[in-house]
Order: C-alpha cells, then structure tokens, then sequence
C-alpha cells in the first residue's frame, strides 16, 4: 500500500504543474486572439466607414442618372409618338432606276 500512494502522489504532483502550465498556455492563447480582433476591428473601422459613404454617393449618383435616362427615354417616346400621330403624308416611294445602255463589268474586266 505504500507503493501505491507513493506512486498515486508522485503522479499527482506531476500532473498539477502540467495541468496549470496548459490553462496557462490557453488564457494566453485566448487574450492574444481578444487583442488581435480588437485590433482589426479598430482597424477596419474607418475603412468601412469610408465603404457606407462611398456606397451612399454612388446609389445617389446613380438614382440622379437612372431618372435622367428616364426623362430622356420619355421624351423620346412622346417626341415619336407625335410625329405617328401629326404625319399624315403619303409615304414615300422610292423608283430604282438603271441605266442598261452600258456594258455590265464583268470578272474579265
């Protein structure tokens, strides 16, 4: 018996020094990877800043734009749209007219 809680003790001792060393390795591993991310999210901040203002610039240029196109495309239709309507002319009738009194050319020529 006293073979065996020598043994259970010596192993035990071992064990604790082991066991504290890895709680110790992880709470380091664990603060350097809270540092890291508060890092990049300090980092990071002012370019997605500057990603919202930009994206909002461009939808509003490109909204001032789409309603332009729309006007145009609009104006457009109308301006069609009367010219239908006010042309009550006959349409116009072209003659093809060709001259047979020369030589046609030829692959020789």
């Amino acid at each position: 018996m006293g073979l065996s809680s020598f043994l259970k003790k010596l192993f035990s001792k071992t064990q604790e020094p082991a066991i504290e060393t890895e709680n110790g390795i992880i709470e380091k591993a664990e603060n350097f990877v809270e540092e890291t991310l508060n890092k990049v999210k300090e980092a990071s901040e002012p370019i997605l800043e500057d990603a919202v203002e930009f994206t909002n610039h461009a939808k509003d240029v490109i909204s001032e734009y789409a309603e332009k196109a729309t006007d145009s495309i609009n104006d457009i239709i109308d301006s069609v749209k009367e010219s239908i309507e006010t042309d009550d002319s006959p349409p116009k009738i072209y003659d093809t007219v060709v001259d047979i009194s020369e030589k046609p050319i030829t692959e020789t020529d």
